[in-house]
């Protein structure tokens, strides 16, 4: 990932000095491969399913090529189970992560994932799941289900569920505020052991949905698609992202407001980040808008643009406010407290979040004092 790539090269070069054969991979290596290969013996672009025999047995001759990229997109049927028992089980917080789908049906411009998995949206055969969730142990009986939107294709999300109900487990995971609009589908969500999702309601400017190729979200709705999902015992976890061109300086509180109102159990406020490979990359890019190279402020709390209805230093300063009164005490007080299940998955998270921001607030002041 992005942020992570001066890390990666650091780790990468270390072990080419002592012999080591190198190979990396992901969305920023797939996005920056001349960057890459300058750390690498090769590079894989896209996924790595189908190619990687290849590279290991050109590796293992001594023929290696420095690209490497599927001549098609792999068949998500064609998955292995990992071996989660070869892992050091205790070195590890969580280890229950099952993604059931890849890629999403969507095109927003500031994501990655559309461009990285060629535009399609694939399914797991159910039964695959079925005997992967089948070997799952610990984590007190979670599910992360890492995909991109669980409910991308309703039929297949309907199948899912029906299976899930017969395990007595309990999951989160992602899905498009669409969920709301069919309440079938959300009871049985809800029946099926699901306790929170991470939506993307992105902002609370219908202009700004538009400009991000977000139309079918529609602000005038999140109350009400809030509450119907909270009327299911399900947790919301919201996306929203500062600093997108329709923003001004009261977007801020305007935002902490809305979320306090209708009581969000957790929210990601990140600044609009432009990565390597979206379309807002070559947008700003095109138009000299972009200020920073440093990969690693690629984090989504370091503004490396120059926002249109502010400052740069306004952004930065409204993004730190915000993500600083939204994990107070007396904001996750007033937001999560009630009797939802969902709070033994977002009162801890609360805790831990307000815990992580204090911390990276202190890193940041000791950088620049």
């Amino acid at each position: 990932m992005t942020p992570l790539a001066p890390r990666a090269y650091q780790i990468a070069d270390k072990f080419r000095e002592r012999g080591k054969k190198v190979v990396l991979g992901g969305f920023h290596a797939t996005w920056m491969p001349d960057e890459a290969i300058r750390h690498a013996d090769a590079v894989v672009q896209g996924e790595a399913e189908g190619v990687w025999p290849k590279v290991l047995e050109d590796i293992k001759n001594n023929r290696q090529q420095k690209f490497y990229k599927n001549s098609s997109l792999p068949k998500v049927s064609d998955l292995i189970i990992p071996r989660r028992d070869l892992l050091a089980l205790k070195s590890y917080f969580f280890i229950n992560l099952v993604q059931t789908t890849r890629g999403c049906p969507y095109d927003c411009k500031f994501c990655s994932v559309t461009a990285f998995y060629g535009g399609t949206y694939r399914l797991r055969p159910i039964e695959e799941i079925e005997k992967e969730v089948e070997g799952l142990t610990g984590g007190a009986g979670f599910i992360l289900f890492v995909d991109d939107n669980i409910v991308g294709n309703t039929q297949y999300a309907r199948k899912l569920f029906t299976m899930l109900k017969g395990h007595n487990r309990k999951w989160v995971s992602q899905a498009s505020v669409t969920i709301a609009d069919n309440i079938e589908l959300l009871k049985l969500a809800a029946e099926s052991g699901c306790y929170g999702l991470f939506m993307g309601f992105e902002t609370l400017n219908q202009e700004n949905l538009d400009l991000m190729g977000k139309p079918f979200n529609k602000i005038q709705k999140y109350k009400d698609i809030i509450a119907k999902i909270h009327g299911h015992g399900i947790g919301v976890h919201g996306s929203f992202i500062f600093g997108y061109d329709y923003d001004d300086k009261g977007v801020f509180e305007r935002l902490v407001k809305f979320t306090e109102d209708v009581r969000l159990d957790a929210a990601f406020m990140p600044v609009l980040t432009p990565f390597p490979g979206t379309e807002i990359y070559r947008r700003m890019e095109a138009e000299g808008r972009i200020i920073e190279r440093d990969w690693a402020k690629y984090d989504m709390e370091h503004v490396v643009y120059k926002p249109k209805g502010m400052t740069a230093e306004e952004l930065q300063e409204g993004h730190d406010w915000a993500n600083k009164r939204f994990y107070s005490y007396p904001s996750i007080l007033k937001r999560i407290g009630n009797l939802r299940r969902s709070l033994m998955v977002f009162g801890p998270m609360n805790w831990d979040l307000r815990r992580a921001w204090k911390k990276a607030l202190c890193i940041e002041r000791l950088k620049n004092p």
